[in-house]
């Protein structure tokens, strides 16, 4: 273990930072994701429905003594289902300070601990400082992924993100605010495009303004825009519109947390083209009446 007067979160994830700067963990080449670790899991709870929540996650939540999840923001529905004989401690409001040490007595005492994060903790999920800063004290740790918001709501509205000829990239980004500043907010580049589905986190309370800053920056007022507000929850719900409209919309509805926004005509299935993928081209290397040829999706 690390010296106590060494081991504050900051320190440690100056260390762990700088040595990733320089050399890759070992056990990236020992295990797959899915594996069974040793260590604290973070796991992604998935977008708030229990059964969007991946095997290897619910089987972590129902082995777990200690769940530190992230408040609100996972489902309570997900800690009734999987989580009943745990100890449940809420995240919010607490820093790496107070979490920190949490995590690593109570896996030095010899609980099982997990750490639970809503949707991915790829994505948005401020997971890997929690986990340099264990790892700094000998407290190993693993990613279990989970759905991300994104995917629920592509479900919900029964359409994909990418589609032929209509969208042929996906971006996952954020409004500019307190924690991004305006020169590192590319949302009027990724739907200047055209052919991008762009999917805005953390960016409920800011609807409006960021689509006043969209027309500012030329973008078409009629570019369709779906918000899907607690996608997969039991208050799910759907507001369409335009850059033009939807601030109103999302403002009169009063949501002003954990709503997806997506825009881009792939959110309504809108104007695609048939695949490549079932058709003709599926079968160019059938030539001797029995081959089977590998494809791979273009959309």
């Amino acid at each position: 273990m690390t010296d106590e007067s060494e081991a504050t979160p900051q320190a440690a994830i100056d260390a762990e930072r700088e040595k990733h700067a320089h050399e890759r963990d070992d056990r990236v080449y020992e295990f797959a994701a899915g594996d069974e670790q040793e260590g604290i899991p973070f796991v992604g709870a998935g977008p708030g429905h229990p059964r969007l929540l991946t095997v290897a996650g619910k089987r972590a939540l129902e082995d777990a003594e200690l769940v530190v999840h992230a408040g609100s923001l996972v489902n309570s529905e997900v800690l009734e289902a999987y989580c009943e004989h745990a100890e449940l401690v809420n995240s919010v409001g607490k820093d790496l300070e107070e979490l920190v040490p949490l995590m690593r007595d109570a896996y030095e005492e010899g609980r099982t601990v997990v750490r639970l994060h809503s949707g991915d903790p790829a994505i948005y999920g401020a997971a890997l400082e929690q986990m340099d800063a264990l790892e700094h004290e000998g407290v190993p740790t693993y990613l279990v992924p989970g759905v991300t918001s994104a995917f629920a709501a592509s479900a919900t509205l029964r359409t994909q993100l990418t589609l032929n000829e209509t969208a042929n990239h996906v971006a996952f980004t954020r409004p500019q605010g307190r924690t991004l500043e305006a020169e590192d907010d590319h949302i009027a580049e990724f739907v200047g495009m055209g052919d991008v589905t762009t999917c805005i986190y953390l960016g409920t309370h800011a609807v409006a303004d960021t689509m006043d800053r969209l027309l500012a920056d030329g973008v078409d007022p009629d570019t369709p825009v779906t918000v899907v507000y607690h996608a997969s929850w039991p208050d799910e719900d759907v507001i369409e519109g335009t850059v033009g409209t939807i601030g109103r919309k999302v403002d009169e509805a009063g949501y002003r947390a954990s709503a997806m926004v997506l825009i881009g005509d792939a959110a309504a299935g809108a104007g695609y083209e048939r695949s490549y993928l079932y058709g003709d081209w599926a079968n160019r290397g059938d030539t001797d009446g029995g081959t089977e040829t590998e494809t791979t999706s273009d959309d």
